[in-house]
């Protein structure tokens, strides 16, 4: 794999956003049951981390096109995993992930995403279940753009071991994702195609 960690802060800023755009656009021509099938699988599958009765778990809701997570973390949930959810703390801050279980209340948050509400318990999960626009197959992974991840990786990677589990459906894989030193890199991408572990 090419090293594009030496690439210029706005060489890499301007790859990314290409990438960017390019990965967006193909997602949206996932039509909806096409996602909700390979929801459905990713859920079925085994899945590739022990979860023991306790586990703390975080997810998502999704937005846009992007794959659900919903029914795997009803598995996981209904196996003993405690469930949370996403919150955005602020600009440059990492999420804030809050306990949450299916038939919970939620509220509104940034960019119309659902969340728990403030007095949710704060949760340190032990698997954090990533969303994501393209992955390759070493880990790599393209988000959003504001780092949310990737700081939330790195406050919970210096605390503990955790396991960052990207969900995606097949057609996000592309030949590489271009990386910075600020980037953290996924353990497994999990998608209706099968499983890809970069643990080994």
């Amino acid at each position: 794999m090419a090293d594009t960690s030496s690439s210029t802060p706005s060489s890499l800023t301007d790859r990314k956003a290409a990438f960017r755009r390019d990965a967006a656009a193909r997602r949206d021509t996932l039509v909806p049951h096409e996602r909700e099938r390979a929801a459905l699988t990713v859920a079925a599958a085994a899945f590739p981390v022990a979860v023991a009765p306790g586990t703390a778990v975080s997810g998502f809701f999704p937005i846009r096109s992007e794959i659900s997570p919903l029914p795997l973390m009803r598995r996981l949930g209904l196996g003993g995993a405690r469930l949370a959810l996403p919150v955005i703390a602020g600009r440059g801050q990492p999420l804030t992930m809050r306990a949450w279980a299916f038939g919970a209340p939620v509220t509104t948050g940034v960019w119309g995403i659902r969340e728990p509400y403030p007095d949710a318990e704060e949760v340190f999960p032990d698997i954090v279940i990533v969303p994501l626009l393209a992955f390759d197959r070493h880990g790599g992974r393209l988000g959003y753009g504001g780092g949310f991840y990737d700081r939330t990786l790195r406050r919970l990677r210096a605390m503990k071991s955790v396991t960052a589990i990207g969900l995606a459906f097949a057609a996000q894989q592309i030949a590489e994702v271009p990386t910075g030193p600020g980037d953290e890199r996924l353990d497994v991408v999990l998608t209706e195609g099968g499983t890809f572990d970069f643990r080994t």
